[in-house]
C-alpha cells in the first residue's frame, strides 16, 4: 500500500468508527474522551488483535488480507457500499461477490414495475427464480401467483414444462441463449454454489439442459427479440432489455416492450378483456 492509500484507509476507519452507539452494541455507556467505540472494542468485534488495528488507523498496519477487512467491516457494521469503499482503500479492488438470497422486492421496485402497463416486466435473482412481476407478464408469460415459490423459477418452467417450451418461436435457439446467460448471471453474483442443486436436478431430468449446459457457454443477456406464442392473442412480438436492480449483481429486471404499436394495441386490449 502507498503511504496515501495508508493514510485514507486509517482516516475512513476512525470515520466510521466513531459513528457508532457504544450502548447500542452492548459495551458500557461510560465516559468516553470521543464519540463511538473505542479501538479495542472494534478489534474485539472484529476479532483481530488491538494492536493492529490501532496501526491500521495510524496508517502503519500494512497491507490487510481480504479476510481481515470482511472482520473489520462486520464490526464497523459498515454497509455493502461502504464495505465495497473499505475493500477499494485497503487492497486497491472491490471484495468478491457475496450471494445474497432475495424472497421479495421493495413496494418502490414493485411500482415501477407495476408503472409497465402493457409491456410484461420482471423481477428474477441470480438463480433465475422471480420474485417480483406485473399484470402483463401474469397475462403474457406466466401466472407466477398460482405457482408455489419454489416453481417460479424460470429454468425450471423451461426445461421441466411442456407449456413455456410450445410457446417459444423457436425453442432451441431461446434454451441455448438462456442457458448461457443464466450461467453468466450466477457466476456473476458469486452464486454458483447455490445454483448446483437445480443444475444436477435438471441434467438428470432434461437431456436437453444436460447437452446444453455441457457446452459450458456463457452470454450476457442484455436485449433481444423474443416472439411468443400466446394461447388466445397468437404471435407477439417483443422485445426484452435486461437491466441491473439498484447496482445489485443478484437482481435482475427484465422488461419486454411490445415491437409496434399493433402488438401493444393487442396487449391492451387482452389485457382490458381479461380485467373486465
Amino acid at each position: 500500500m502507498t503511504a496515501d492509500a495508508t493514510t485514507l484507509l486509517g482516516a475512513y476507519l476512525r470515520d466510521r468508527r466513531t459513528r457508532l452507539d457504544p450502548a447500542a452494541l452492548g459495551f458500557p455507556p461510560s465516559r468516553r474522551r470521543t464519540p463511538g467505540l473505542r479501538r479495542e472494542e472494534v478489534a474485539s468485534r472484529a476479532n483481530i488483535s488491538a494492536t493492529w488495528y490501532t496501526w491500521l488507523e495510524q496508517g502503519r498496519g500494512g497491507a490487510p488480507s481480504a479476510d481481515a477487512l470482511d472482520r473489520i467491516a462486520s464490526g464497523l457494521m459498515l454497509t455493502e457500499p461502504e464495505r465495497e469503499h473499505l475493500f477499494m482503500l485497503g487492497l486497491g479492488r472491490p471484495p468478491d461477490v457475496r450471494y445474497r438470497r432475495v424472497d421479495g422486492v421493495t413496494p418502490r421496485l414493485q411500482r415501477v414495475l407495476d408503472a409497465l402497463t402493457v409491456s410484461p416486466a420482471i423481477i428474477k435473482t441470480a438463480t433465475w427464480d422471480v420474485v417480483a412481476w406485473n399484470r402483463a407478464a401474469a397475462a403474457l408469460l406466466t401466472d407466477y401467483a398460482r405457482l408455489p415459490r419454489e416453481e417460479r423459477n424460470i429454468m425450471r418452467m423451461m426445461f421441466a414444462g411442456q407449456d413455456v417450451r410450445a410457446r417459444q418461436g423457436d425453442w432451441e435457439s431461446v434454451a441455448r441463449f438462456v442457458v448461457g446467460a443464466f450461467r453468466a448471471d450466477a457466476t456473476r453474483a458469486g452464486a454458483s454454489a447455490e445454483i448446483a442443486t437445480l443444475v444436477d436436478e435438471l441434467s438428470r431430468t432434461s437431456p436437453d439442459f444436460h447437452r446444453l449446459w455441457r457446452e459450458n457457454d456463457v452470454v450476457a443477456q442484455g436485449g433481444g427479440l423474443k416472439r411468443l406464442h400466446h394461447p388466445e392473442l397468437g404471435l407477439l412480438e417483443l422485445e426484452f432489455s435486461a437491466f441491473a436492480v439498484d447496482g445489485r449483481p443478484e437482481l435482475g429486471m427484465v422488461v419486454y416492450n411490445p415491437a409496434t404499436a399493433a402488438v401493444a394495441d393487442r396487449i391492451r386490449a387482452h389485457l382490458d378483456a381479461v380485467r373486465g
